[in-house]
């Protein structure tokens, strides 16, 4: 019920923005993950009613109505929507889909629901543990792995890019003043990493449970009054509940007695079926994937936070400030003629921010570039980049080599050979 009403909010929240048509029906282009080129925007009123459809089925998860077909719906429909432009990936949007993904697989809507209220045969006063623990490892993946990739000189030495967050914040309510202190960037780096590769432990505890939900709400309440994260530090707080399964199972029952152990001991059936093998093999193969997907930033060389190259999908939640511009130029490979490139008329104010200091981004606009400027007329047009990026206060380098021709690079899951170092 938690989980519904914050993507419920989530999704009123962006329609009444007008994100809609800012983010995927007014642009020309969009930048899609690789090997997904044919998840589109729908256009308008196409993208209007896939939001529409999906607002539905979040209110359907909210109240337990129709609850599979809502819970399946909203992760196909969050999902897609994600799919379409890498330029608006959040590891909160991340989170959601794999949140929602598993929300399909557990029985979610046994209890206080539209559905009991339709059927009251489906009601139910326990359920497999597994449908707990899945959530709880999920939330436990995400924090550890944010808190393990805290674990470097930039953000425990340098306090890099909090040294330069803080400050900011100056003109915060009654905190304010205290983020001027200089000495406060190291105390929030050791903090943050500390909590985060602990948080996950200390919820399982017993006896450090509620101390570590204190922790939990303080953590998120300031990240979301410091940072533009959106509804993220709701989605967590929320979540983070299913750490108190058997103290809310209690309550929900209007029981005021602990259960005995045998009693906890709920056989892994629901209306006498033994769930299915194959549904056990899907979760093995997900958290796998969960745990190994994080590193494979491995398997390329040079600095993760300057190639961006296995950045995404790894929980590497706000360790960087990084920004950039990039200039293109398109020539003639005939008649020599060139010009420089009005980003802008391709792309919106966040679409060109974000393209400016990530190189597969700036790849692929170098190929929608080729393919504009030849369908106009031109000759085998050669586009090349000039594109300078800071990183964390550093001053500005080149990202990409700017006499190379990257119309003629290929879009690879391989390392490129065009990014320059730092």
């Amino acid at each position: 019920m938690l989980f519904g009403s914050v993507i419920t909010i989530s999704c009123v929240r962006f329609i009444l923005l007008g994100w809609i048509d800012e983010q995927y029906t007014r642009p020309t282009m969009h930048f899609p993950y690789q090997g997904l080129e044919w998840v589109v925007s729908l256009g308008s009123p196409g993208m209007y009613i896939l939001f529409g459809i999906m607002t539905a089925s979040a209110v359907g998860i909210l109240l337990g109505a129709w609850y599979r077909i809502s819970a399946v719906t909203f992760f196909l429909c969050f999902t897609y929507i994600e799919l379409i432009d890498k330029t608006y990936y959040l590891n909160h949007y991340y989170f959601v889909s794999l949140a929602a993904f598993l929300f399909c697989l557990v029985p979610a809507h046994r209890m206080f629901s539209v559905d009991v209220w339709r059927k009251p045969t489906l009601r139910v006063t326990h359920v497999p543990r597994w449908t707990i623990d899945i959530l709880k490892l999920q939330l436990g993946i995400v924090y550890f792995y944010a808190g393990i990739a805290k674990i470097s000189s930039a953000w425990l030495i340098d306090a890099m890019p909090l040294r330069i967050w803080l400050p900011a914040q100056s003109d915060l309510p009654i905190i304010g003043p205290l983020m001027a202190l200089w000495w406060l960037p190291w105390v929030f780096a050791w903090a943050g990493m500390v909590y985060d590769v602990t948080v996950p432990f200390a919820l399982s505890w017993r006896r450090t449970r509620l101390l570590a939900y204190v922790a939990v709400i303080v953590f998120h309440i300031m990240t979301g009054l410091m940072f533009q994260i959106g509804v993220f530090p709701l989605v967590m707080i929320a979540m983070t509940l299913v750490f108190f399964d058997d103290r809310l199972a209690l309550l929900l029952r209007g029981s005021t007695h602990s259960m005995s152990d045998k009693s906890l001991e709920a056989p892994l059936r629901i209306e006498g079926r033994k769930h299915p093998l194959a549904l056990h093999g899907v979760l093995v193969v997900f958290f796998v994937l969960q745990v190994l997907i994080p590193w494979r930033y491995l398997l390329y060389p040079g600095e993760l936070q300057w190639t961006e190259e296995g950045y995404r999908f790894s929980w590497r939640v706000m360790l960087m400030e990084k920004s950039g511009t990039a200039t293109f130029t398109v020539e003639d490979g005939v008649t020599g003629r060139k010009g420089i490139v009005d980003n802008s008329a391709f792309l919106n104010a966040h679409q060109e921010k974000q393209m400016s200091m990530q190189p597969d981004m700036v790849l692929q606009f170098a190929h929608h570039l080729y393919a504009h400027y030849e369908e106009l007329g031109m000759h085998d047009p050669k586009v090349t980049a000039e594109v300078w990026v800071t990183l964390n206060g550093a001053p500005s380098s080149l990202l990409v080599d700017p006499n190379r021709d990257l119309s003629e690079a290929p879009l690879s899951i391989c390392a490129y050979d065009w990014i320059r170092a730092r």
